[in-house]
C-alpha cells in the first residue's frame, strides 16, 4: 500500500462522528493527540477495559500463507490509530514472529495505547509440525520469559494457554501464572478453548479476566453451556474467527487457491463441503445489503452483538480488511436484521468442522459438559 491510502484511511477514520448501535450508543469517538478512542468493552469482572473489537495478528506471521512485513506493521499501526487496543498472538506463531513483529510495530507507538495478549504452550518442531502442548508451571516461567523477551515488554497483559494440557492439572497451571501475576510479569490470566468444568476450575485458582474460543455465525458451540458460566462467572469473551477464516467474508469463492494455506486441511473449505458453506454467504450477502454493510461487517457487528462482554478479533493482515472491518463500528443490526439472521444461521448450519479431527482432539471446549 502507498502512502496514499494511508492518508485516505486516516481522513475517513478521523472523520467517523459516530459509533452507533451494538457498541453501546455512544454519539462520537474522543480524539485524542492524533488518535481516535474507540468505545471499550470490559472483558470480565477482573480484566481490563479494551476496545470494542481487537486485532488478531496471527496471519502476519503464519498459517495464511506469504505476509508483507511492512504492510502487517502499516496495518498495525492503522488499527492503533483506529483505536484499537488489543492485539492478540502466540509465541507459536511464526516461531516467535509473531511477537518481534509486534515489538517492532510499537517501537514507535505509545506503549500505553496497546494491550497484548499471548498465548502459550503449544509446541513445534523444526519443520514447524504440531506435537503437542505442556503447561507445566516450569514450562509456564520459560515460555513467559521468552515472550518477555520477544516482545520487549517488563509484562504481558494478558496470558493464556494456547489449549489444555491433558497431561497437567489446570490447577498446576493456573497456579503458576498468579504467582507470575503476584511478581509483576502477567496483569491478567485468560484461558482458550476450555469448557466449562476447566473454566471453572482454573477460576477457582484465580479470577480470569476472558476466555478466548471460536465465535461466529457458523461456529456457535459455546453457546449452549461455555457462554453461559462465563457470564455467571463474571467472564469476559474474546472472539477469533469471527468470519470463520474468511469463509463467510464474502470474498472467499471456491476458485481461491490455498496451497500454501492452512485452510487446505479445514472441512468447511473442502469439496461439497465449501459449496454448501458458500450458498450460506448468499444468504448473508442479501441480509448486508439490506443492512447496508458488507458480509464481513454485518458478521462481526453479529458477534459483537451477543454481548458487551464479547470482544470480537478480527485478523485482518492488510489496510484495506481493516478499513472494512472498522466499519463494522457503524452496522446498526435492527431486529429484523438478527431474526434474518438467526433464521440463515441456527447453530450447526455450517456444513463440516471447524478444525481437522486431529486439531479438534485438542479442544477442551469441544467435549460435552458433565453433570
Amino acid at each position: 500500500m502507498n502512502n496514499s491510502f494511508t492518508v485516505v484511511y486516516l481522513i475517513t477514520a478521523m472523520e467517523r462522528r459516530h459509533i452507533r448501535g451494538i457498541f453501546n450508543g455512544e454519539e462520537s469517538p474522543r480524539h485524542h493527540l492524533g488518535r481516535i478512542t474507540m468505545e471499550q468493552r470490559q472483558l470480565g469482572k477482573s480484566g481490563p477495559a479494551t476496545s470494542a473489537i481487537g486485532l488478531g495478528c496471527m496471519g502476519m506471521s503464519d498459517f495464511y500463507g506469504p505476509a508483507d512485513r511492512g504492510e502487517s506493521i502499516a496495518t498495525i499501526h492503522a488499527a492503533l490509530d483506529a483505536g484499537i487496543t488489543l492485539l492478540d498472538t502466540g509465541d507459536f506463531y511464526g516461531m516467535g514472529h509473531n511477537e518481534m513483529l509486534i515489538r517492532e510495530a510499537l517501537s514507535s507507538r505509545n506503549r500505553g495505547n496497546a494491550q497484548v495478549s499471548v498465548k502459550f504452550g503449544a509446541l513445534r518442531d523444526v519443520e514447524r509440525n504440531w506435537y503437542g502442548y505442556d503447561s507445566r508451571p516450569a514450562a509456564v516461567k520459560n515460555f513467559l520469559g521468552y515472550s518477555l523477551q520477544r516482545l520487549g515488554v517488563e509484562a504481558i497483559d494478558i496470558y493464556r494457554p494456547a489449549r489444555l494440557d491433558p497431561n497437567v492439572p489446570i490447577e498446576e497451571t493456573i497456579g503458576a501464572l498468579g504467582e507470575m501475576v503476584k511478581k509483576g510479569y502477567v496483569k491478567h490470566i485468560g484461558l482458550s478453548e476450555v469448557g466449562s468444568e476447566t473454566i471453572r476450575r482454573a477460576h477457582a485458582v484465580h479470577p480470569i479476566s476472558d476466555l478466548q474460543i471460536e465465535y461466529s455465525l457458523v461456529s456457535r458451540g459455546i453457546e449452549s453451556d461455555i457462554l453461559k458460566t462465563c457470564r455467571e462467572l463474571g467472564i469476559g469473551i474474546t472472539a477469533y474467527g469471527v468470519l470463520s477464516r474468511g469463509l463467510i467474508s464474502g470474498h472467499w469463492s471456491k476458485d481461491r487457491s490455498i496451497a500454501q494455506d492452512f485452510r487446505r486441511n479445514n472441512p468447511r473449505f473442502q469439496g461439497e463441503n465449501l459449496d454448501r458453506n458458500l450458498a450460506l454467504v448468499e444468504q448473508l450477502r442479501e441480509i448486508a445489503s439490506d443492512v447496508g454493510a458488507t458480509p464481513a461487517q454485518v458478521a462481526i457487528a453479529w458477534v459483537a452483538a451477543q454481548g458487551n462482554d464479547i470482544v470480537p478479533l478480527v485478523g485482518a493482515r492488510r489496510r484495506e480488511r481493516l478499513t472494512e472491518t472498522l466499519g463494522a463500528l457503524d452496522v446498526t443490526l435492527s431486529d429484523a436484521h438478527l431474526a434474518a439472521l438467526a433464521k440463515a444461521f441456527p447453530p450447526g448450519a455450517a456444513t463440516g468442522h471447524r478444525y481437522p479431527d486431529s486439531q479438534l482432539a485438542h479442544l477442551d471446549s469441544e467435549k460435552r459438559a458433565t453433570a
